[in-house]
């Protein structure tokens, strides 16, 4: 297996578009044909739009782009940018009177990092789309990456900045690529340690997001206070930022298979998502992975699934690598200079 470019996997373009003042953006994948996906979604707290197109039981079979987003439910109006974008170019679901292009959503919480106020919409989205390349897409503090941040279960001033990472591999004839916009409540981890997330106290190193968890717990049970159930709030539990989280991926291979095998190779990808991110799935996450295919090679769901997993681990390590300091958090440099 080597690594490669993730346009070499062919048969889509990338397009990112943002309000750098605002933190907040988006990301397209605009399929040059309709293709087969499926979906996964493991967070308890997800805002996402049409991903029942993508049940194996649902009758239908392709869709035409698939857009991540900050602006939290807010920014599900933004797709309908993209359904704009490619109905002026004829491109959809033919009806008999119309094509209606099939365009999956899901948004991430960006809302606290700049303004509350300004969200991705269908103006944002429609740009993402003019922008839109074959060329490898940029990285780090771009599109649905702009506002994204980590290490959040102490609060702004010890959470990192994250952004939008990808990574592709090929084995044989088959190419598998994970794009991701990293938005965590835990840590990004590679062979099982922290590169970035939540700060010490002081600032100046990281500590671990599940050991302060445990501590927090500690502490309560110390204090005779009750412990959070469930969702937490505002009070600096343990839960204090669990509304602002939400990893956004999506596989896509060259290998040939229906909507229900694409479900799986989703499922599979999340593999990469706990390899990489301590904690993860939690109900303070709305993490969801998408999976397309856009070619023809004939392969074995399992192998695929096994690369989609690797890929989307090292697309969410380049995520936080790549991620500048903005917004008066830190990134990756600037504890690694």
């Amino acid at each position: 297996m080597k690594e490669i470019g993730i346009m070499e996997v062919g048969g889509f373009r990338i397009g990112h578009a943002q309000n750098e003042e605002a933190a907040t953006g988006c990301t397209v994948l605009l399929l040059d044909e309709a293709s087969p996906a499926g979906v996964d979604i493991r967070g308890g707290g997800p805002a996402s739009r049409e991903s029942q197109l993508m049940n194996p039981l649902m009758m239908i079979q392709s869709i035409h782009a698939i857009l991540l987003s900050g602006g939290s439910a807010f920014g599900l109006d933004a797709a309908g940018g993209v359904q704009k974008y490619l109905e002026e170019r004829n491109i959809g679901y033919d009806v008999g009177v119309a094509k209606v292009p099939l365009v999956p959503q899901s948004c991430l919480f960006d809302l606290a990092i700049g303004r509350p106020d300004v969200r991705p919409d269908a103006a944002m989205a429609y740009a993402a789309c003019e922008h839109a390349s074959y060329e490898a897409p940029a990285e780090g503090n771009v599109g649905a990456g702009c506002g994204c941040t980590i290490g959040k279960v102490a609060g702004p001033a010890r959470c990192m900045k994250s952004g939008f990472g990808t990574f592709a591999v090929q084995a044989g004839d088959v190419k598998v690529g994970a794009m991701v916009a990293v938005n965590a409540l835990g840590d990004v981890t590679e062979n099982g340690q922290v590169i970035a997330g939540l700060l010490n106290e002081e600032g100046t190193g990281l500590a671990r997001t599940q050991t302060a968890m445990m501590e927090m717990l500690d502490a309560l049970a110390a204090a005779g206070a009750p412990v959070p159930q469930g969702r937490g709030g505002a009070d600096g539990g343990v839960f204090a930022r669990a509304h602002e989280n939400t990893t956004l991926g999506i596989i896509v291979t060259n290998a040939a298979f229906e909507k229900n095998f694409l479900c799986k190779i989703a499922g599979m990808a999340h593999n990469g998502y706990a390899r990489a991110i301590c904690p993860v799935h939690t109900m303070a996450d709305g993490d969801s992975i998408y999976a397309v295919s856009t070619g023809s090679v004939q392969a074995d769901v399992s192998i695929v699934g096994i690369m989609a997993a690797y890929a989307m681990e090292r697309a969410i390590q380049n995520a936080a690598r790549k991620a500048e300091g903005a917004y008066g958090l830190k990134g990756f440099a600037d504890l690694n200079r």
